[in-house]
């Protein structure tokens, strides 16, 4: 790579075949194969907000997370997870098409039919049913959680998905069981059928088709606030309204993600930054921060052709209201 001023270049734009070797991505960024590795504490949160997450957990009730972009509403979850040694998170993104059955389970109707009818034609013994069924992140969460050893379920973004999917979810956050009715039909002589779950190979023994939780998840919903969920749903979750960081917040998550070294370079950084969220209410969010700040200690100029001003472009446009 060359030295200088101009090293982190890595790209010119001029079509000149040159061999680089990219430098170490962001804490963030990274991957690694060690899957008993701790991970860095990296999230924040306030005594505040912490108090209403055990509150979550002791009532074993979802909690309804709401927030600007960029508050870690998402990041939430992994934080509980990674600390209680409560596994994976279960991930659950949410959209326009998104129903109920996605986060319980998914069967292979065609898949099992075409495999049927080649193993009739060689004589084969027919595809095990368990196959064809995969648990969703909510009916894995049901299905794997033990007592005192609840899963933790992201259901993120719930706000985007249909209108109906807050009540629908209801019946299951009380009751915490569900039906599969391709399996509640099998003959008595074949009760229990292995599933697969999602997210890994491991499969899980279902009982004439019925699913019962042992433990209720550990559930976090996620919402921008683009619309209201019904009443009857509100009641039966806890309620976390997470703030925009302080600046001393900001200065605790620079340091826990880029250490001594990132903060001391981060002072104007963070200036700017609060300047800009608070000021000139720009719609900012924490990551683009932690951007501008690795960028500066990988040797970025951001002073020069208007970076810095990229990076932390904000998520809304300021004359239409568009992300």
């Amino acid at each position: 790579m060359t030295e200088g001023p101009d090293a982190w270049r890595l790209y010119r734009g001029t079509d000149e075949v040159r061999g680089a070797v990219l430098p170490p991505a962001p804490p963030w960024r990274r991957f690694t194969r060690d899957t008993d590795a701790r991970p860095a504490p990296t999230y924040r949160i306030g005594p505040q907000e912490a108090d209403v997450v055990n509150a979550a957990l002791h009532l074993r009730r979802p909690l309804l997370v709401t927030g600007r972009p960029g508050t870690g509403k998402s990041s939430l979850a992994a934080s509980v997870a990674r600390e209680l040694g409560l596994g994976p998170v279960l991930g659950w993104p949410v959209n326009s098409r998104t129903a109920l059955q996605d986060g319980l389970y998914r069967y292979d109707a065609v898949g099992r039919l075409r495999d049927t009818g080649r193993a009739r034609e060689v004589g084969a013994p027919e595809p095990d049913m368990g196959s064809y069924i995969r648990l969703g992140p909510l009916g894995t969460a049901l299905a794997t959680g033990r007592p005192g050893r609840p899963r933790v379920l992201l259901v993120d973004e719930l706000d985007k998905g249909d209108i109906d999917l807050p009540n629908d979810l209801l019946v299951v956050f009380e009751e915490g069981e569900f039906e599969i009715p391709e399996l509640s039909r099998l003959p008595d002589d074949s009760p229990d059928v292995d599933v697969m779950l999602t997210g890994t190979r491991e499969r899980h023994r279902v009982h004439q088709g019925l699913i019962r939780c042992q433990e209720f998840p550990m559930t976090i919903l996620t919402s921008n606030g683009e619309r209201d969920f019904p009443p009857a749903f509100l009641r039966r979750c806890l309620r976390l309204d997470l703030p925009e960081p302080t600046e001393e917040r900001l200065r605790e998550i620079v340091s826990a993600h880029l250490g001594e070294d990132g903060l001391r370079a981060a002072e104007d950084l963070i200036e700017t930054f609060l300047s800009r969220r608070d000021t000139d209410r720009a719609a900012l969010a924490t990551d683009q921060l932690l951007n501008a700040v690795h960028l500066r200690i990988s040797g970025v100029d951001l002073d020069r052709d208007d970076l810095l001003a990229a990076v932390l472009r904000p998520l809304e446009d300021a004359e239409t209201g568009l992300a």
